[in-house]
C-alpha cells in the first residue's frame, strides 16, 4: 500500500501567483549584473536585488539611453574628420 501526503482540497504547489518564473530567472540576473556593472561598485548586489521594480527599471533605460548616445557621438566621431585631421596647404 502506496502512502501519499496528506492534502487540502484546493492545494497546488504549482505557481498561482505573478513572480518570476524560473525561465525568467536569467534575465532577471542579467539585468542585476548590468546595473552592478555600470554602478562600478556604487550599490551592491543586495540593494539592487532588493530595489523597487520601477526603480531598477528606470535605471535599466538611464543606462540604456546613456550607451546608445555614447554610441552614436561615437559613430559621428569616426564619420566626421575634425579640422586638425585635415593637412592644410602652407599659403603661398
Amino acid at each position: 500500500m502506496k502512502k501519499e501526503a496528506p492534502s487540502k482540497q484546493g492545494f497546488s504547489l504549482e505557481q498561482t501567483f505573478f513572480g518570476f518564473k524560473p525561465e525568467n530567472r536569467v534575465d532577471l540576473h542579467d539585468q542585476l549584473f548590468n546595473i552592478l556593472w555600470a554602478g562600478e561598485g556604487r550599490w551592491t548586489w543586495n540593494d539592487i536585488y532588493h530595489m523597487p521594480l520601477f526603480l531598477r527599471k528606470f535605471y535599466v533605460r538611464k543606462l540604456n539611453s546613456i550607451y546608445e548616445k555614447q554610441k552614436t557621438a561615437e559613430k559621428q566621431r569616426k564619420k566626421k574628420p575634425t579640422p586638425k585631421d585635415k593637412i592644410a596647404k602652407p599659403p603661398m
